[in-house]
Parts: structure tokens; C-alpha cells; sequence
């Protein structure tokens, strides 16, 4: 891989990234699109590499080393990022941030799969990131908004 595909694959990372954080940004929370673009970005760097030291190892003649490594790498490290956006509220004992925090170890997978060139399953991750972020709020809030007026579908 050229180092022009490289970071192609890594600002592809971050765009996608990017574009998660971008409805945590609009929801006004803890980690926005730049927190997301640049957890993608770095994960799929990570990865890339990985792959760019293991191919010069194996073309040296030396042993290979484990290339998912750096996918353990990059998995034990956003556990750490995800883990400072969850806070607990004194009042009630609730949990905050669980969302924010499971997006953003998503969009570490998300420039994992870029890292390893599986572009279209990193595209297909981020459609349904959206929809899981975006889709099932307004999904949800259509439901109990109609059970306020009876059952789903009653109509007496």
C-alpha cells in the first residue's frame, strides 16, 4: 500500500467518523465530530500501520508479526475514552453517556474496518450507527406518542 493510500483510507475513516459524531454534535453531547472523526481516524491509522510494518517485516525476510494486534490495540484504548464519557447522576443513580460512549467504540470499529480496506462494510457500519442514533429515537417517540391515544394501530 502507497502512503497516498494510506491516508486515503485513514481521512475515509475520519470522514466516516465524522459523520456519527455529527448527530451526537446536533444532540449536544459530551463527544461531538471531532472526538468521533478523530477516534475513526486514529483507529484505522493504528491498523494501517500495523499492516505497513507487518508487510515490511515479511518482505525483510524477518517473521511476521500478528496483525490484529493493533486491532487489540485500538479496542483496549477507546474502552478507556468510552469509559470517561459514562457518569453517573447523584440524584437518581443513572447512568449518562451509555450511548455516547457505545458510538464512539463504534467508530473505532468503523475505522478498523476502513484500516483493512472493508470500505463498503464500514459504510454499511455507519448507516447503521445512524440509524440505531437518529432513526429509533424518532421511531420510539412516534410509538409512545401514539400509545398515548390507545394501542399502536387502535383506532376505536
Amino acid at each position: 500500500m502507497s502512503d497516498w493510500e494510506a491516508v486515503g483510507l485513514i481521512a475515509l475513516a475520519g470522514l466516516l467518523g465524522g459523520i456519527l459524531g455529527f448527530e451526537r454534535e446536533i444532540k449536544e453531547k459530551a463527544a461531538g465530530m471531532r472526538t468521533h472523526l478523530l477516534v475513526a481516524a486514529s483507529a484505522s491509522a493504528v491498523v494501517v500501520l500495523g499492516r505497513i510494518l507487518n508487510d515490511e517485516a515479511v518482505a525483510d525476510g524477518r517473521i511476521g508479526g500478528d496483525p490484529t494486534r493493533a486491532l487489540h490495540a485500538v479496542v483496549t484504548g477507546i474502552g478507556f475514552i468510552g469509559a470517561g464519557t459514562i457518569m453517573l447522576r447523584k440524584t437518581d443513580r443513572e447512568p449518562r453517556g451509555l450511548t455516547t460512549a457505545a458510538s464512539l467504540f463504534f467508530a473505532a470499529t468503523v475505522g478498523i474496518a476502513v484500516g483493512v480496506e472493508e470500505v463498503v462494510i464500514a459504510i454499511g457500519m455507519t448507516a447503521l450507527a445512524l440509524i440505531a442514533l437518529a432513526g429509533l429515537p424518532l421511531l420510539m417517540s412516534t410509538i409512545m406518542r401514539d400509545d398515548d391515544h390507545g394501542a399502536v394501530g387502535d383506532r376505536s
